[in-house]
């Protein structure tokens, strides 16, 4: 069974709204680099780059990262990593690191994608952006800019599915079964 939260439209708000609060919280987008978690993070991460450089008029710097080796329970998760490779073709020094992801749960991956992103150099700040908050973190990690909070059941999980993955937009709560 499943229950969708967001549809196309609201996402598109969600992101306009980090998008907005990205700028006025870094005064501006002059020092920006914005880097995607693989999958959804970076299919979102492309349209925060998107947004930003026809508001501010500058081209960003984007990447991506890639956290199944770095996460520490992979090895419970799957028995052969499908690691695709990060993508960081910019000096990271000195930059203010807009993360993207699209779900933010126990923080794990969060804290591997730290682990990339300083493995590339030292930024002068990260920044997390999560288009969907939940409940169950494990870590001291919390989003910068949120998208949308949600309040999840143990026995439930979030979905987001996006039209360059997967077709089309919307976020979805699913019962385990």
């Amino acid at each position: 069974m499943k229950k969708t939260i967001m549809n196309a439209e609201a996402i598109s708000r969600s992101i306009d709204r980090i998008v907005h609060q990205i700028i006025e919280h870094n005064e501006g987008a002059k020092n920006l680099a914005v880097v995607g978690i693989i999958a959804r993070g970076i299919d979102l991460a492309k349209r925060i780059v998107k947004r930003i450089e026809k508001i501010e008029n500058i081209e960003l710097p984007i990447g991506s990262v890639d956290i199944t080796l770095y996460r520490d329970d992979f090895r419970e998760l799957v028995d052969i990593p499908d690691a695709k490779g990060s993508d960081i073709q910019f000096d990271i020094t000195g930059k203010d690191i807009i993360l993207v992801d699209d779900v933010l749960y126990t923080g794990r991956t969060a804290r591997s994608a730290i682990d990339v992103i300083l493995d590339f150099g030292r930024p002068k700040s990260i920044q997390l952006a999560v288009l969907v908050d939940r409940d169950g973190r494990e870590l001291p990690i919390q989003p910068d800019f949120v998208g949308r909070k949600v309040e999840v059941r143990a026995d439930e999980y979030v979905q987001v599915h996006t039209e360059e993955t997967d077709g089309e937009d919307e976020v979805v709560m699913v019962k385990r079964k």
